[in-house]
């Protein structure tokens, strides 16, 4: 059954009639189109480009397909329709194809050295085992690998790289001679700069990054996934950490606090930047417009900047076609114009993802 939808499209700012085909967008009419949706402001579907849909809440490794499709259907409930998946720990390709699942983008396992991530959830491995565990992992996901870049060394009292330059390097060529870009987690002065010179294609939180990288990255178009909801959280982490590890403690409270102003930075230097709420762990799935609320209002960047940043732009980016003849049949509808305040993503109107209507709450088992 083919759907028709009539709105304020967005980013060209036209009212447009949409007819959606199966999974595939027309602007030609089709006769006897079942019209689900008019008035009101069309955006292709949300993305949240640093989720885990593979670990469950306190970071747990989910043990099922059916415990990752029923995260994905709260991000989905809140418009979320592409996810980048940024490291699980359990393995479920069968739903790439997924008529109830979002569009999914996915690492393998994380990468990560030894005993210097959370626990179950990484391949952890040295400096001479990380190029092949790179490799295994790009087979494992879809075209991308997560490497944890850097964490605590409690030996150390503070965050430290995982592992050497030239390590890094080689974990970078190895994931690109294995046709996937490479994400990494980090959060240091001294691991970011590593990474992004190694040229990974995104940086993950990225705290600790300087002025100077900044501007390599947005010469080379390194992305960064800001996650600003998961760095909200660095002065519980480092209220845990105060008597053991003072020094981690005050070295993540100032990284947070410096944090909006190195994303603005980054924005009006024009590095690519994307919506990731870091949902999985110790963060709740479903806040992808929560996550671009903090890019406009701590950050600073604007609201059709913050609109690119978790919708057409990553779309783009992830290889998903937005509401383009041929594209994909993913959208979500609002009453208002989110360009005028940004709250209005909070309250989605109609969902529609690969050509069907969402149905909130709806969780379909394999």
């Amino acid at each position: 059954m083919a759907l028709h939808v009539r709105g304020v499209v967005l980013p060209d700012d036209e009212v447009r009639d949409l007819w959606l085909v199966g999974d595939r967008v027309t602007t030609d009419p089709v006769p006897d189109a079942v019209t689900v949706s008019t008035g009101g402001f069309i955006l292709p579907g949300l993305v949240d480009a640093h989720c885990h849909i593979g670990i469950a809440t306190g970071s747990r490794p989910i043990a099922s397909a059916d415990e990752a499709r029923a995260l994905a259907a709260i991000d989905r409930d809140a418009g979320v329709l592409a996810i980048r998946d940024a490291g699980s720990p359990y393995p479920y390709p069968e739903l790439d194809d997924d008529p109830g699942v979002p569009r999914l983008a996915r690492a393998g396992r994380h990468v990560a050295a030894p005993q210097r991530y959370l626990r179950g959830v990484g391949v952890e491995v040295d400096a001479a085992g990380v190029g092949a565990a790179v490799a295994a992992q790009a087979r494992a996901g879809n075209g991308w690998v997560k490497l944890v870049g850097d964490w605590i060394d409690r030996g150390a009292g503070d965050l430290a790289p995982a592992w050497d330059e030239a390590t890094l390097r080689s974990a970078v060529g190895a994931a690109h001679d294995a046709g996937a870009r490479i994400a990494a987690h980090v959060f240091s002065e001294q691991a970011v700069a590593t990474l992004v010179r190694a040229g990974v294609d995104s940086v993950e939180h990225g705290t600790g990054l300087s002025l100077d990288l900044i501007d390599l990255m947005a010469a080379s178009g390194t992305a960064l996934v800001p996650t600003m909801i998961n760095v909200r959280t660095f002065d519980s982490i480092a209220a845990r950490a105060d008597d053991k590890f003072p020094g981690y403690a005050r070295h993540m409270r100032a990284l947070a606090a410096g944090f909006p102003a190195v994303v603005r930075a980054a924005a009006e230097a024009g590095v690519p930047i994307y919506v990731g709420s870091d949902a999985g762990g110790g963060i709740d799935h479903g806040l992808a417009a929560q996550e671009m609320l903090l890019l406009h209002e701590q950050a600073g960047m604007t609201p059709i900047d913050v609109l690119r940043a978790g919708s057409w732009g990553a779309r783009e980016w992830l290889g998903f076609p937005g509401l383009v003849e041929g594209g994909l049949a993913d959208l979500v509808v609002y009453d208002s114009d989110p360009r005028e305040d940004l709250r209005v993503l909070l309250h989605p109107k109609r969902i529609i993802l690969r050509g069907r209507v969402v149905t909130p709450g709806a969780v379909t088992a394999g």
